[in-house]
C-alpha cells in the first residue's frame, strides 16, 4: 500500500515521505525579518488587472458545463464585465442561468504552464442598468477597443459577474482562497509580474542579490542568489549554499505604490543589506 502523507503546503498529498525523494532545503542560519506577502485577494486582483482574456464557464440547458474563451474588463472593485452574444452558447447560457465562473491565467513563458499563476472567480451574473451600466460599458470598451464595432448589435448583452468565491493558485504548492469582501477590498499590485525587472536584477545586479541573501535573507553562507519573483512588498530569492539550495524572501522598507517605484525600493533594499553585512577582515 502506498504511504500518503500531507505535504508542507497543506493543500496537496504526495506519496512517500512528502518530499518526492528530495532532501529538504537548508534552513536559514540567521533570523530572517518578517516580510509581508500579497494576500490571496491581492494576488487575484493583480492577475485580473494584467490581461483582458479569460475562460468563462457557464451551464448549458441540459446542466452540463460549457467553457469558452472571452474578453473582459474589470470595475474598480474587481467585478468582471462581460459583453457576450446570444449567438454564442455561453451567451444563451447566461441569459438562462446566471451561475458562472471565470478563470484568468498569467501568461507563462516557461516550459510548464501549470507553474503560472491563475485565479478562478465564481458567482452570478447580472445585467447592469443606469449609471452602473454606463460605467461598465465604458470599462469594457477601454479594455477591449475592438468591441466598438459590435457594441450596438442587438444580440449582445452586458453582464457583471458578482464575485462570490475566489481561488488563487500561484503555481505548485502556492494557493489560497478569498471571500467576496476580501477580493473587492484588495488592490492590484502596481508592480504586476515585473518580469523585465527580475531579468534585469539577475543579469546586472547578481552581487546585490547575493548581499541581500547573506545579510537579510538568513543565508550568510550563500554563494549565489537569483530573484524568482518581485511584488510591492519585497523580493523572493533562490540561494545556493554549500548546504544546498533554498528559497528566502527579503522585504522592502515600504510597499511600492506605483510601477516606477520598484527600482527605488530595490536600491533602498541593497543599501540596507550592505549596511547590515559584516565587515570583512
Amino acid at each position: 500500500m502506498t504511504d500518503i502523507t500531507a505535504s508542507a503546503t497543506g493543500d496537496h498529498q504526495v506519496a512517500g515521505d512528502g518530499r518526492a525523494g528530495r532532501p529538504p532545503p537548508p534552513p536559514p542560519l540567521t533570523q530572517v525579518p518578517a516580510s509581508r506577502r500579497r494576500t490571496a485577494g491581492e494576488e487575484a486582483r493583480t492577475l485580473v488587472a494584467q490581461t483582458n482574456v479569460a475562460t468563462l464557464a457557464t451551464l448549458s440547458d441540459d446542466g452540463t458545463p460549457w467553457a469558452s474563451l472571452v474578453s473582459y474588463a474589470a470595475l474598480d472593485d474587481g467585478s468582471p464585465v462581460l459583453f457576450v452574444s446570444t449567438l454564442a452558447e455561453h451567451g444563451r447560457n447566461l441569459d438562462r442561468d446566471p451561475r458562472a465562473s471565470l478563470v484568468v491565467a498569467a501568461a507563462e513563458r516557461r516550459k510548464d504552464p501549470l507553474a503560472a499563476g491563475r485565479v478562478t472567480l465564481a458567482g452570478r451574473v447580472t445585467r447592469p442598468s443606469g449609471e452602473i451600466e454606463r460605467v461598465a460599458r465604458a470599462a469594457y470598451l477601454a479594455s477591449v477597443p475592438t468591441a466598438a464595432m459590435y457594441a450596438e448589435f442587438g444580440d449582445f448583452s452586458l453582464y457583471l459577474l458578482g464575485v462570490e468565491r475566489v481561488r488563487w493558485v500561484g503555481g505548485y504548492g502556492r494557493m489560497d482562497s478569498a471571500d467576496a469582501e476580501a477580493y473587492a477590498n484588495a488592490e492590484a499590485d502596481p508592480v504586476g509580474e515585473a518580469r523585465a525587472a527580475i531579468t534585469h536584477l539577475n543579469d546586472d545586479h547578481a552581487d546585490a542579490l547575493l548581499i541581500m541573501a547573506q545579510a537579510l535573507g538568513g543565508y550568510p553562507d550563500a554563494e549565489t542568489a537569483r530573484c524568482t519573483a518581485a511584488d510591492r512588498y519585497g523580493l523572493d530569492l533562490m540561494v545556493g549554499t554549500p548546504r544546498g539550495s533554498a528559497p528566502t524572501r527579503v522585504g522592502f522598507a515600504e510597499p511600492v505604490t506605483e510601477p516606477a517605484g520598484l527600482r527605488a525600493a530595490t536600491v533602498e533594499l541593497t543599501r540596507r543589506a550592505r549596511a547590515a553585512a559584516p565587515v570583512a577582515g
